[in-house]
């Protein structure tokens, strides 16, 4: 059986019409129509890839994506017809970790889940086994963890992806194109500064109410480096 995805689409014909190419893609898919019911989905199913509308009845994407992400570590792609960048934004720090605009093509749609599952499943291609030690952070690259001295940080696929390129050569500086082409792997990579929302998320994570600057740092006009004075 192949990758599970929970589709959470409140427009019946379009949600049955992902659903049935996704399914002769070899997708095993659960379908809602509301937010209530997508999070007893999870619950029960806990899915791989959660394909998440925007705009819902009653508890809109937002407020979703926000739940999910404090009961599991699902892959998130939002859907959304909202265009401006500052929605696209919003969405992914709210921990989504890629977003589509309608309309948008099957096609499209299978090459992200693809790549986003690819992030997620990067352990099994590795077997490695490695682990970086940063400062009080311990990075995983095995089982895709990371933990601030024995607390457990719960990234996102793409958060992880960044923070471990990063951290695996401190004091080097890496565009903001470099971060993206790394964590997505795809030619159909969104706007460069989507990684500048990924950055303020992951920042916020592993500082957690103390200062973040001393690890990700910001080379103005050209991108970001993880601090050399933290590799061990």
């Amino acid at each position: 059986m192949g990758s599970k995805v929970l589709i959470v689409e409140d427009e019946i014909k379009i949600a049955s019409l992902i659903e049935s190419f996704l399914q002769s893609e070899g997708y095993d898919c659960l379908t809602a129509i509301d937010g209530k019911t997508a999070l007893q989905l999870f619950a029960k199913h806990k899915p791989d890839i959660v394909l998440l509308d925007w705009m819902l009845p009653q508890m809109n994407g937002l407020d979703i994506c926000r739940q999910l992400r404090q009961i599991g570590s699902p892959g998130i792609i939002m859907v959304t017809a909202k265009s401006e960048e500052t929605d696209k934004i919003v969405g992914l720090e709210m921990g989504a970790d890629d977003y589509l605009t309608k309309p948008f093509s099957l096609r499209e749609l299978s090459a992200r889940i693809r790549s986003l599952l690819r992030r997620m499943n990067r352990n099994e291609s590795d077997g490695s086994g490695s682990v970086l030690r940063r400062g009080d952070l311990t990075i995983h690259e095995d089982s895709l963890q990371v933990f601030k001295g024995t607390e457990e940080l719960h990234l996102t696929p793409t958060e992880f992806k960044i923070l471990h390129l990063l951290a695996s050569k401190p004091g080097r500086v890496y565009s903001r194109m470099q971060l993206l082409q790394h964590a997505f792997e795809e030619e159909f990579v969104v706007d460069e500064r989507t990684v500048d929302s990924h950055i303020s998320k992951l920042r916020k994570k592993i500082e957690n109410g103390g200062r973040t600057s001393d690890y990700i740092q910001t080379v103005y006009g050209f991108g970001y480096r993880f601090g050399a004075e933290h590799e061990n």
